[in-house]
């Protein structure tokens, strides 16, 4: 049994400031009572204040997890946006402290496990609050909503939903690719295997890359493939039972050209060996870097259409078209201004104790949704096409 919510204290710990720290950490050093950006050594952080114009306005600290414990107080919220493998002992230092969790990643395993000392402590733990994960959950949920209004939950139907997102560069080059985050992170994905739905029945891509179709955006051709498991997302996101699923893929989105001019790369993919793909990554990040003078791109399509039968279709999409500027990376805009939205909320005590998915339901996606297209993520939404009365 969940204790009750430990309220917040209006303290902020945001640990890291990598490459997706952006404008959110200003939104948060605006609205909470005390922000501490935690870095590798405090100068960094503080080098890493003086770039976002945010110095004097968060302390900066040196982090290790033994100096950040030692700052924990009852209610503080701590954003992680350190990879994935180190959230379980950050959220572990969070149930014995009672201080709330934030993260853009998906939920681990490790983390899975704590959610229910979590409850039991009072604290909210909100995960997959970003880019993708995050933005997509709310397209998704919001698309869901709108069909399950028009068909009806309990009419048999069978559906397609497709969720595609990538950076890109906003100036195509001839690798097609331009890394804005870890490296190693986007091989390591490009090495896990994909699992989804099509043609009615669960498909699996040991090698993802080769599950790559061509798909058109808005009138322009990209490269699509599966990421990741799939098929959990059906029941996150509320699809009725008594809809089949004949399609449903959430992947990745990359510039036409990609597969082709990645196929060095996907060779020494194939081959296996961690300590050459860690010596890859390395060589492919200083070939080619988002420096000061480029410009990312991020494109995230949904996409749901619903088929009932005697001609009951309803269909819809969602876009999200940005190009980053010389203030912040466009990457940097969706992940840390999502995560801080998902922060305020915690903060407004609207989060409750336990475990949440960015906006785990269609109400609480379409605050977000509007929230956030205040605050310039604004998106294209498709108009929506309902069955014929």
């Amino acid at each position: 049994m969940s204790e009750p919510r430990v309220p917040a204290s209006g303290t902020v710990h945001w640990i890291g400031a990598g490459l997706s720290t952006g404008s959110g950490l200003a939104d948060l050093c605006a609205r909470a009572a005390r922000v501490r950006l935690w870095h590798r050594t405090a100068e960094r952080a503080a080098g890493a204040l003086d770039a976002l114009g945010l110095t004097g306005r968060a302390e900066p600290r040196a982090y290790t997890l033994p100096a950040l414990t030692a700052e924990l107080a009852p209610g503080d919220v701590v954003v992680s946006m350190l990879p994935a493998p180190e959230h379980a002992p950050l959220l572990a230092a969070c149930v014995a402290g009672r201080a709330h969790f934030a993260c853009s990643s998906y939920v681990s395993d490790a983390v899975l496990e704590l959610v229910p000392s979590a409850g039991r402590a009072g604290i909210t733990v909100l995960t997959e609050a970003g880019l993708d994960p995050g933005i997509d959950h709310l397209f998704a949920h919001d698309l869901v909503a709108r069909a399950r209004s028009a068909i009806g939950a309990d009419t048999p139907a069978s559906y397609r939903l497709t969720s595609y997102c990538g950076g890109v560069p906003a100036v195509p080059n001839d690798f097609r690719y331009r890394f804005s985050w870890a490296p190693l992170g986007v091989l390591g994905a490009l090495r896990s295997p994909a699992r989804y739905i099509e043609d009615g029945a669960e498909r699996g891509a040991a090698r993802p890359w080769e599950a790559t179709r061509r798909q058109t955006v808005g009138g322009e051709t990209f490269e699509v493939y599966p990421n990741r498991d799939s098929v959990p997302f059906v029941e996150q996101y509320g699809l009725p039972v008594a809809w089949r699923a004949e399609t449903f893929v959430r992947g990745t989105l990359r510039l036409d050209g990609w597969l082709r001019a990645w196929a060095p790369v996907f060779e020494e993919l194939k081959a296996g060996d961690d300590e050459r793909i860690a010596a890859l990554a390395r060589e492919l990040a200083a070939t080619y870097p988002t420096t000061d003078a480029d410009r990312d791109r991020v494109v995230l399509v949904v996409s749901l259409e619903v088929d009932a039968g005697s001609g009951r279709v309803w269909s819809g999409s969602r876009l999200l078209d940005l190009v980053g500027d010389e203030r912040e990376s466009a990457m940097a805009r969706c992940v840390s201004r999502t995560l801080a939205l998902g922060v305020r909320h915690i903060l407004d005590g609207v989060l409750p104790a336990g475990l949440s998915r960015a906006a785990e339901t269609s109400e609480r996606a379409a605050v977000w949704l509007r929230e956030l297209a205040v605050e310039g993520l604004e998106f294209s939404p498709s108009p929506l096409r309902g069955p014929a009365v």
